[in-house]
């Protein structure tokens, strides 16, 4: 019998926190659980990470990046992670890939060391999963490493010749109808198309609208290393990771967060010539409520009324405090746009910024993307048709239609709009180009669309109405 002595057992090691990456992990979580947006979800997350654990900044960047990059890469990253497991992806645990997809994007995403980032999400697995699912995180991300992200790409996508909208999908992490529906909206050669698609996974720096008689660009540009805005004269941009809500005119509803793409299509409307009188203002699908704050702050200066009209009672609220203090008069109605309370031929300005797939935001939702699928376009049209007819009855011979939508789909866009102009109240195109002074590649018209790649801004769509009878 032998006599050598037994080798004891490892000790135990408790799996080490770390708090940013479980910040992470958690709002990974409610995006895939709850539907919920990451812009919405991270914010108060990081707000309690800084009072109770004293975060600072670098922190909080790092848990954005590693939010933002996992989700927008998600489908990605998914094919990636496809080809280092041993079974479908439906049959991974989807807490089980949201660490892994952290990983990944630590890998191929981040400037985070190789090592660092396998230990890290390892330990994270540990924690949120176990040590028996660690080691499968551990043996998958192994196999990461054994290329960069160019060097997956090359093997996860097809070759361009062979389809080419798979292969930008796969390259530039966009599902393909998405990149199908973009390129027929955009038109072209891959070039155009590929400086969109990269565009889209660029996280905007925030944008801040001066609302008229309430703040100035003057007082916004007091932010440290905030700059003006390219476009809007109301517009302001402030630096990476500028935080909003430590502007003073912000947080007093004075000035607000808006793209400047949403800026100019409120001052489009505004600049639009309408004949005869110019007293009353609508904003039809006013929530949450920025485009109607403008309006509303610029129909003050004319000695206008602006009414805003939401559907959803909490939407509403939102629009009302967004106007509380304007100089001017208006009103908040929470009312249905497709049934509207308001006579025929009431406004002289009527924008109607439709509810869509919201394809022209997704580098502020990453998440929407992975999310919406071709059927929602369809649901939307006969709403959105609806709308615009309402929008036409409101306004008075002579006045303006804003039609807008934050959506580049042509199913969304023109073809609702010729729809609406074959069957409804007589209107007719007002070029919206001179409107939009100084904005350079508006297209043929008369109708505008806006691109992240070519002005910096969401892919905001704009046509001007007159109706004629």
């Amino acid at each position: 019998m032998s006599t050598r002595p037994r080798r004891s057992p490892k000790p135990y090691r408790r799996p080490q926190k770390d708090p940013v990456r479980l910040l992470a992990f958690e709002a990974l979580r409610a995006v895939d659980e709850r539907d919920a947006y990451a812009n919405l979800v991270l914010p108060p997350l990081l707000a309690k990470a800084r009072q109770r654990e004293g975060w600072d900044s670098r922190d909080a960047a790092l848990a954005t990046e590693l939010v933002y990059g996992t989700l927008r890469w998600q489908g990605t990253y998914d094919e990636i992670i496809a080809a280092c497991v041993d079974r479908p992806l439906s049959e991974v645990d989807p807490p089980v890939l949201d660490v892994l997809s952290l990983g990944v994007h630590q890998l191929l995403g981040t400037r985070v060391p190789q090592h660092a980032a396998v230990s890290t999400t390892v330990e994270l697995a540990r924690v949120v999963l176990g040590d028996g699912r660690a080691k499968f995180v551990n043996a998958v991300l192994r196999k990461v490493t054994a290329d960069d992200l160019d060097g997956w790409l090359d093997r996860v996508a097809p070759p361009y010749e062979e389809d080419a909208e798979e292969h930008l999908g796969i390259r530039y992490a966009h599902p393909r109808w998405v990149v199908s529906a973009l390129w027929d909206a955009l038109g072209g050669g891959s070039k155009g198309m590929e400086r969109l698609l990269a565009a889209d996974n660029e996280r905007p720096r925030v944008t801040l609208v001066a609302r008229p008689g309430r703040s100035t660009v003057e007082e916004l540009l007091k932010v440290d290393q905030a700059v003006p805005g390219r476009w809007s004269p109301y517009a302001v941009r402030l630096a990476e990771g500028g935080e909003p809500g430590a502007v003073d005119a912000v947080r007093e509803s004075r000035a607000g967060v808006q793209d400047e793409g949403s800026q100019l299509v409120a001052l489009a409307l505004a600049a639009a010539p309408v004949d005869g009188p110019d007293h009353h203002w609508l904003d039809a699908c006013a929530g949450p409520g920025g485009k109607a704050a403008l309006l509303a702050a610029l129909a003050a200066e004319r000695g206008a009324l602006l009414v805003a009209g939401e559907k959803q009672q909490h939407r509403a609220e939102l629009v009302a405090r967004s106007l509380e203090g304007n100089p001017g008069p208006y009103a908040v109605l929470t009312t249905d746009g497709t049934r509207p309370p308001w006579r025929e031929g009431t406004f002289d300005r009527v924008l109607v910024d439709v509810p869509c797939s919201g394809l022209g935001a997704l580098r502020r939702r990453p998440e929407s993307r992975w999310r919406r699928r071709p059927e929602d376009v369809a649901g939307f049209a006969p709403l959105q048709r609806e709308l615009l007819r309402q929008a036409l009855r409101a306004v008075r011979v002579g006045g303006v239609v804003g039609y807008a939508t934050c959506s580049p789909h042509p199913a969304e866009t023109r073809v609702v709009v010729d729809d609406v102009l074959d069957g409804g109240p007589g209107a007719e195109l007002v070029d919206a180009r001179p409107l939009m002074p100084g904005v350079d590649d508006l297209g043929e018209g008369p109708d505008v669309q806006l691109w992240p790649h070519l002005h910096g801004t969401d892919a905001m769509y704009l046509a001007l109405l007159r109706r004629t009878g």
